[in-house]
C-alpha cells in the first residue's frame, strides 16, 4: 500500500504519524500510539518544536525503530544562527543523528521568504546540514497558497506540506494552485486537514473530545463523511496525508485507508459533500484570499 512521495524516492504509507499525537498524553500513551501505527505499516513520522513535548516523547518511543522509519521534523525559525540551535536541540530530543526530511514551517507571510533566502537566513544552515549528511531532503508547510509558490519558485524543495480540503476547495478553489505547482516540481505533496469540518465556533472546542485539533474534524462515527472527504484530499494532489494531531482521527484515517484509496468518490459521496458544504460554507476555518 505504500506510495511514492514524490521525487523523494521513498515509498511512504498513506497515513502520516503526526507527532501531535504524542504530545501532552504521556510517555505510555505514546509509546502505545507508536507501537499501534506500527504494527499497521506506517513508516513516516513527522513532529516540530512547537508541538509541546512531542519530540520528547515521540524521541522516546521511535528510538528502537529509528533506522527503519523515516523522520521528518520542522522549524519556524527563519535566521540561520537562531536555527542552528533548535536543530540541534531537535536531533536530542529525538534520539537521532539525522533527519530524513526537515521543513521550514509555516510559510505565512512575504517577510517570511525574505528572511528564509537572505542573508544569514536558515536556508543557509540548511544547506550546511545536506552537505553533513544530516538533511536528506527539505520540505516546507504553508498555510498561504502565495507564499507558497513563491518559496518553491526560490529553492528546489522535496516536499511541500499544505492544507488540501474539501470545504476550502469547494469554497474558492484554495489550495490547488500550491498542489498544482508542488507536483509540476515533481515535489512529495503531504496534506494537512483534509480531515476538518470547519472552524471552531465561540466556545465549541472546550467541550469537545478534540482537543489537540486546531479547527473543528469531521467526527469519526460519522465513517461516510469521512471517507469521503479524505477521498476528496487524495483526488486534489495529495500524496499522503497527516491527520489532526489526535488518536481517534489517526486510527480513523488508518483503519479506512484502504476503502479511501480503493475507488474514487461516488455520486452518492459527491452528493453528501455538497450538501455539507452548503450547511458549512460561512465557516471556513481559514481565509481563502491569502
Amino acid at each position: 500500500m505504500k506510495r511514492k512521495l514524490g521525487k523523494t524516492g521513498f515509498e511512504v504509507f498513506p497515513v502520516i504519524y503526526g507527532g501531535i499525537i504524542s504530545m501532552q498524553d504521556g510517555q505510555k500513551a505514546s509509546d502505545n500510539y507508536v507501537a499501534w501505527a506500527l504494527d499497521r505499516g506506517i513508516n513516516y513520522f513527522d513532529v516540530a518544536p512547537s508541538y509541546g513535548d512531542a519530540e520528547e516523547k515521540l524521541g522516546n518511543s521511535l528510538k528502537p525503530y529509528r533506522k527503519d522509519n523515516f523522520l521528518a521534523c520542522k522549524t519556524t525559525q527563519r535566521l540561520r544562527e537562531s536555527a542552528e540551535k533548535e536543530f540541534e536541540k531537535s536531533l536530542q530530543l529525538l534520539q537521532t543523528d539525522y533527519f530524513d526530511v526537515y521543513q521550514l514551517h509555516s510559510i505565512s507571510t512575504p517577510e517570511d521568504v525574505e528572511q528564509i533566502f537572505g542573508p544569514g537566513g536558515i536556508i543557509e544552515m540548511v544547506e550546511k546540514e545536506k552537505q553533513r549528511g544530516r538533511i536528506r531532503k527539505v520540505g516546507f508547510s504553508a498555510h498561504s497558497q502565495e507564499q507558497a509558490i513563491r518559496a518553491m519558485s526560490m529553492y528546489d524543495f522535496d516536499t511541500m506540506m499544505f492544507p488540501t480540503n474539501w470545504q476550502m476547495i469547494k469554497l474558492d478553489g484554495w489550495g490547488t494552485g500550491a498542489v498544482n505547482e508542488a507536483k509540476r516540481r515533481g515535489m512529495g505533496v503531504l496534506a494537512i486537514k483534509g480531515l476538518i469540518h470547519r472552524r471552531w465556533m465561540e466556545n465549541e472546542k472546550k467541550d469537545s473530545r478534540y482537543q489537540k485539533s486546531w479547527c473543528k474534524p469531521i467526527d469519526v462515527e460519522n465513517r461516510e463523511f469521512g471517507v469521503a472527504a479524505l477521498k476528496f484530499t487524495f483526488q486534489a494532489g495529495a500524496d499522503v496525508i497527516i491527520p489532526p494531531g489526535d488518536f481517534r482521527n489517526f486510527s480513523f484515517c488508518v483503519d479506512h485507508i484502504g476503502e479511501i484509496l480503493e475507488a474514487p468518490l461516488s455520486r452518492r459521496e459527491k452528493t453528501l459533500l455538497d450538501n455539507e458544504f452548503l450547511a458549512v460554507k460561512d465557516y471556513p476555518f481559514f481565509d481563502p484570499r491569502t
